[in-house]
């Protein structure tokens, strides 16, 4: 990705709580202009309509948040919209446009606080405003130092009813590479792997086509596709000469290929970027061009590293119904653990799911 591509991403800081400037909960809704109570479970309904729409738009709008918003008219939807590719329209204006003359009276449901300021598009809260929408709510705040409430606050000032929070746990789950990155710098890191039951990623000889099935395989290109960046260790790719590239129908961009030491001459995975040295520089330095989910595949040196410096935002593991059943294969970590079990670092299972006949298993660390 290329420092211009990525000249709209909003560069983030540490920041308050997704419940708003103060932190505070959404006020009590008053009754909509036009007299008719919208009730918060049609809220919540509404809301997770634009989730929905928003997770339509990640494989196009980044770098910018992947945002969904939808009109409705006495809680029925009449529009809806998602961010456009970069420099195009965001997910706000996209809906007001399809609603039309519509969006008077309305109230306006959208998953990330709309923007004040000026970048490569006009200001979101001035076509709010001049749409006439008499209600915003908002899932959660956005973070970036350019919005951080400015966008609550002047809706207010112009007289809309602006509330937060309804829907924020599943859009900050949508979210959660955007959010972390306006707030530290750095990508979400996402660490992944395919083992047997029993911890291992290959034999003894080096043989691991295939550990998992053809379905999780495919869903691992999914999550590929969902990432900015994917990252390696240099013996990963003198080992397996990995090419790092989604393989799905229909995919045109491909993530930035990203190697911890120095790749061979000739290895596919090649044209890459090349890092030694300080693991947070290199994220700060990933963030900086605009990467905000990365994808670590590998090794099992490299995963050690990350987890130790505690710099894994999130683990997917593929488990296979497979044995390996000695120690001499290769293990998914490789590096000092903890010396008593006091010291296990315990984390917070996501979910888990069936995919063909292995689990995908998510770990927050």
């Amino acid at each position: 990705m290329s420092r211009d591509r990525a000249s709209d991403v909003r560069r983030g800081q540490p920041h308050s709580s997704a419940a708003g400037p103060s932190g505070a909960a959404a006020r009590a809704r008053p009754s909509p202009a036009n007299g008719t109570r919208v009730d918060g479970s049609i809220d919540r309904v509404n809301m997770a309509h634009a989730a929905a729409v928003g997770r339509t738009a990640r494989a196009e709008s980044r770098p910018n948040p992947w945002v969904g918003a939808v009109v409705a008219v006495d809680g029925q939807v009449v529009a809806s919209g998602a961010t456009e590719p970069v420099g195009e329209r965001h997910a706000e204006v996209v809906a007001l446009d399809a609603a039309g003359a519509a969006a008077r009276d309305a109230t306006l449901y959208v998953t990330l606080e709309p923007c004040a300021h000026t970048g490569l598009t006009p200001p979101c809260t001035a076509r709010i405003l001049e749409a006439g929408v008499q209600r915003v709510v908002i899932a959660v705040i956005d973070p970036d130092p350019r919005v951080a409430g400015r966008g609550v606050d002047e809706l207010r000032a112009a007289g809309a009813v602006v509330e937060i929070g309804c829907g924020a746990e599943e859009v900050a789950r949508d979210l959660a590479p955007y959010l972390h990155h306006r707030r530290t710098g750095r990508p979400y890191v996402v660490l992944k792997w395919a083992a047997t039951l029993d911890g291992r990623t290959a034999a003894p000889d080096g043989s691991s086509r295939w550990v998992t099935s053809e379905a999780a395989r495919l869903d691992a290109h999914r999550l590929r596709a969902d990432s900015d960046a994917v990252l390696v260790g240099a013996g990963t790719v003198r080992a397996d000469d990995p090419e790092l590239t989604v393989r799905l129908p229909g995919v045109e961009r491909q993530p930035l290929r990203v190697v911890l030491g120095t790749a061979p001459a000739g290895a596919r995975v090649h044209p890459c970027l090349e890092y030694e040295g300080d693991l947070v520089e290199t994220l700060e330095d990933l963030g900086s061009r605009g990467v905000l989910q990365l994808l670590v595949e590998g090794g099992a040196s490299t995963a050690h590293a990350l987890l130790a410096a505690g710099l894994v935002d999130r683990i997917v593991a593929y488990v296979a119904p497979a044995l390996m059943g000695g120690d001499d294969g290769a293990p998914v970590i490789r590096g000092e653990g903890a010396p008593t079990i006091d010291a296990v670092r315990r984390g917070r299972f996501v979910s888990v799911a069936r995919v063909g006949e292995d689990l995908r298993v998510e770990l927050e660390p």
